[in-house]
């Protein structure tokens, strides 16, 4: 009998722990910002060693906080295509430095492959994902 009951609270403590979870999970969610408060000023798409098998490719650029608040953490997606428009790949580069409203900063998301697959690469898409 007493077994029971030790088992029924350690089932009521969880309840508890993962309802605080999921609470916390939800006040989080509320702080996400709309991707619309970050603006991309700027986009360069960077060869470094064309026609090698060591060549790369990454995209440069620079966003702007558009929105009221500082921003802490905030996600960009790259999208890279190939000359047909076919997606070769989609990289998500985050930026993790406090970004006052108004405020620019630089980045870069490399493709992640190198030599011919990045030979392939003709053009990109760059999309603002979140920002806390």
């Amino acid at each position: 009998m007493h077994r029971r009951s030790v088992l029924a609270a350690a089932s009521a403590v969880a309840s508890v722990g993962i309802a605080g979870c999921l609470e916390f999970f939800e006040d989080n969610g509320e702080d996400i910002t709309d991707p619309g408060d970050i603006e991309i000023v700027w986009d360069d798409l960077v060869r470094d060693d064309p026609g090698t098998e060591d060549e790369r490719v990454f995209v440069w650029a620079a966003v702007r906080n558009v929105g009221d608040r500082t921003l802490n953490y905030v996600e960009i997606r790259a999208t890279f295509f190939d000359g047909e428009g076919e997606e070769l790949e989609s990289v998500i580069e985050h930026v993790d430095e406090d970004v006052t409203s108004g405020e620019e900063w630089s980045f870069e998301v490399e493709f992640p492959h190198f030599g011919e697959a990045a030979a392939e690469v003709e053009a990109y898409e760059l999309e603002p994902v979140t920002g806390v």
